[in-house]
C-alpha cells in the first residue's frame, strides 16, 4: 500500500505539463496559490491534483483520502479517508468512477515499505521513473465530502482524493508483492483518464510496464529530489 509520496518539481512545471492536454489550448486554472515542493506526502496531507472545474480543468488542493467505506466504520469516531483503491467493482467506489470525478494525482516518487529481511525492513523504499525524478501522475478520483477526519478538527468538508492501486510490476513486487500504484506516464494517458467513458480506461488499472521503475531513495521519510 502506497502511504507515502513526493511531489518535487515548481509549480510552472505542473501547469506547463497539464496545459498541453486542456481543451482547446485553454490554461489550466491553477487554484493551489504559492505551492511548496513537497518531498514527503502523507495521508489526510493537501497536495495537488488536477480536476475537473466549473470552467475546464483545475489544478488544486485536496487531501490524500476518500471516504472509508461505512461498514468500516461501525463504532468509529473519525474517517480519515482511502487512500489506495482495488476493488472498482464495489458500488461504493462505482460512483465516483465517472469522468467528473476523476483526476490526476502528479508525482516525482512514492514509496513502499519494504518487506524483505534485513535493516531497512519496514522502512520506505522510494521508487522514480528515473533518478531525475520525471513528473508522473497516479490514476485518481475525486470528491468533496463532509466527514470528521480527526477528533480535534471536528466536522469538515473538503475535496478528497485517493488512486486506483493493481497488482506490482517487477521493480515494486521485490519490495511490497501486494500492490502498486496505478501509474500514467503520457499525456494521452492523462487525457484519456479525464476525459474518456470508465470502460474505455479501465485497462489503464494495471502495473507499470518491467523496467520502467528504479529504486531512487531507502530508508527515508521524504524525497527531497
Amino acid at each position: 500500500m502506497c502511504n507515502l509520496y513526493a511531489q518535487t518539481k515548481p509549480q510552472d512545471a505542473l501547469r506547463h505539463a497539464f496545459d498541453q492536454i486542456a481543451d482547446d489550448g485553454a490554461l489550466i486554472e491553477d487554484l493551489t496559490g504559492n505551492l511548496p515542493s513537497m518531498p514527503g506526502i502523507w495521508p489526510d496531507y493537501p497536495a495537488p491534483i488536477l480536476r475537473h472545474g466549473p470552467q475546464g480543468l483545475q489544478l488544486s488542493l485536496a487531501r490524500w483520502g476518500m471516504p472509508t467505506p461505512p461498514h468500516f466504520l461501525a463504532g468509529k469516531r473519525t474517517d480519515p479517508g482511502v487512500t489506495n483503491i482495488r476493488n472498482l467493482a464495489a458500488p461504493h467506489w462505482q460512483r465516483w468512477l465517472g469522468v467528473a470525478h476523476r483526476c490526476l494525482v502528479p508525482f516525482t516518487s512514492f514509496a513502499e515499505p519494504d518487506s524483505r529481511p534485513g535493516p531497512t525492513r519496514g522502512k520506505p523504499i522510494w521508487f522514480a521513473l528515473g533518478p531525475d525524478r520525471p513528473l508522473a501522475c497516479f490514476a485518481g478520483i475525486c470528491t468533496e465530502w463532509t466527514s470528521t477526519r480527526k477528533v480535534k478538527e471536528g466536522e469538515v468538508t473538503v475535496q478528497a482524493f485517493g488512486f486506483l492501486t493493481c497488482d506490482p510490476n517487477c521493480e515494486v513486487a521485490r519490495i511490497h508483492p501486494k500492490a502498486m500504484p496505478v501509474i500514467l506516464t503520457r499525456p494521452e494517458e492523462w487525457r484519456d483518464w479525464l476525459t474518456k467513458p470508465f470502460d474505455l480506461v479501465r485497462p489503464l488499472q494495471r502495473p507499470l510496464p518491467d523496467g520502467e521503475l528504479e529504486i531512487v531513495l531507502e530508508a527515508a521519510h521524504e524525497d527531497p529530489a
